[in-house]
């Protein structure tokens, strides 16, 4: 030991560990996005983003455009309408998305074959979404071909829509002008995505695709998704079904659950819902299943973007802890309705039906539309509280994550007195500031004998009990009125 004369200070380790911030919240998306209008590269790679404007520059955004057979306003891009209400209907942030259509594959011709330049301005506005600006040829009827960046410049206007402007030299216009000029292209064409696509995997070289990317969440941003969704994709029963998977074992740690439709175009009435549930297997605790779709002033969203981005809300609204459900909390719509059109009207005893069979709706019967029903997809052949009651599958998952993050730091530490005391005492801390904020009615983490046997202690294995008690949604409200006779007496008075 070195001689020391005088006065010496040392450090001893902090025998509390402070909980880690965890959100619930974070959506993972996974779609098709105008990535023409951005960089025609950004396929099969997870973006965070925290506006709409970083969103935007990501993936491009186009809006909902009218379905002649239905008469709605429909988006074509499902990242675009994931954007339009995650940060415009509703602002949450961040989100992580990842678009799948890619540019060099998901394409076919144009159907626009000539435009006409603007005398004055030079300039043209091709009413057709999706171009691919690499595909472009333009050219005069005489055979004059024109040379993008040195003839013209192609744009995209805030629709999505082509602009196409000459160049000047000293001469005027490079193009020629108030002529029909030979217009030739590819365009994106989302409808060839296709479920294994969404779905996604690993290919020889190991590159992650689709639903795969989950995993690169945690490893690029520090964050661990909590809702999982891919709105005009999760009605098809194996995308579902991946995606619940999914929800258990991200990065092989960590928990989220996931938010799918019902198809209605194939389901048109609330009471073969469960039908279609039962028998495409959608009974997963993880599962949130959404029927029908929902329209704000005729444009359609999938119940499932704004159940998704609503329990990010909610759970902002409430110390960014999933205790509370999104039951009974408004949705940005005016209708509920059918892929072809058709309007529905959903009652308090149509939603209750749906609830009674694991299904969440949206109903309108006081305080304007609301997001209804607080059951998992389990149920009601799957009866545990902690898997049926949204919030409180929610919760198991959020608390897991947190211990998972916050006590990451002490892996291979000890397994000593120390050790267990530091783990259990700031477990305890931190579960006993959720009882009191009301996030919990119970919660405490005990080192037991009897779960920790001799041959684990000496491997190094030490397993702590944790008790977890998240308040249940109030679902009834009963009052019970009796006629009390004793009050005639006064009459009498």
């Amino acid at each position: 030991m070195a001689y020391n004369h005088g006065v010496t200070t040392q450090e001893t380790p902090t025998s509390l560990v402070t909980p880690v911030e965890v959100s619930a919240g974070v959506s993972f998306i996974v779609g098709v996005a105008p990535v023409n209008m951005t960089d025609p590269n950004n396929v099969n790679k997870p973006v965070m983003c925290n506006s709409y404007d970083e969103f935007v520059e990501a993936f491009g955004y186009v809006p909902a455009k009218t379905d002649s057979a239905s008469g709605l306003n429909k988006f074509e891009y499902s990242l675009s309408e994931f954007a339009q209400a995650a940060f415009s209907l509703f602002s949450v942030k961040p989100v992580i998305a990842v678009n799948v259509l890619d540019p060099s594959k998901h394409k076919k011709t144009a159907d626009t074959t000539t435009v006409t330049l603007d005398a004055k301005t030079g300039s043209a506005t091709i009413a057709e979404t999706g171009i691919i600006l690499s595909t472009i040829t333009l050219a005069q009827s005489s055979g004059t071909t024109y040379t993008a960046d040195t003839d013209f410049v192609a744009s995209f206007d805030s629709d999505g829509n082509l602009v196409i402007t000459s160049l000047s030299d000293d001469d005027g216009f490079k193009c020629a002008t108030a002529e029909a000029l030979t217009f030739t292209a590819e365009k994106l064409d989302p409808s060839k995505v296709t479920d294994d696509e969404i779905i996604g995997g690993v290919d020889t070289s190991g590159k992650k695709s689709g639903f795969e990317l989950v995993h690169e969440c945690f490893p690029r941003f520090r964050l661990t998704p909590g809702i999982l969704l891919a709105p005009g994709y999760s009605d098809s029963a194996s995308v579902a079904a991946v995606m619940a998977a999914k929800c258990t074992s991200i990065n092989t740690l960590f928990k989220a659950v996931c938010v799918v439709d019902v198809p209605t175009e194939s389901v048109k009435s609330y009471t073969n819902v469960a039908e279609w549930k039962n028998t495409n297997n959608i009974v997963d605790p993880n599962q949130i299943v959404c029927w029908p779709l929902i329209s704000m002033d005729g444009t359609v969203y999938h119940l499932s973007t704004q159940a998704a981005v609503l329990m990010a809300d909610t759970d902002a609204n409430n110390g960014d802890i999933p205790y509370v459900s999104p039951s009974n909390k408004n949705l940005q719509m005016t209708a509920t309705v059918l892929a072809d059109g058709t309007e529905v009207t959903i009652g308090p005893d149509d939603g209750a039906y749906l609830n009674s069979q694991g299904v969440t709706t949206a109903i309108n019967f006081t305080g304007g539309w609301k997001f209804w029903g607080s059951q998992t997809a389990c149920y009601p052949g799957n009866t545990d509280v902690k898997d049926n009651i949204i919030p409180i599958r929610r919760m198991y998952g959020w608390v897991s994550n947190t211990l998972i993050q916050t006590f990451w730091q002490r892996v291979d530490a000890p397994l000593n007195r120390r050790q267990i005391d530091t783990v259990v005492d700031s477990g305890n801390i931190w579960l006993n500031g959720l009882v009191a904020s009301g996030s919990l009615l119970g919660g405490y983490i005990e080192f037991r004998k009897e779960d920790n046997t001799t041959l684990d202690l000496m491997d190094g294995i030490a397993k702590f009990k944790v008790h977890l008690t998240p308040p249940s949604p109030n679902r009834e409200i009963i009052f019970d009125l009796e006629y009390d006779p004793s009050a005639l007496e006064a009459l009498f008075a």
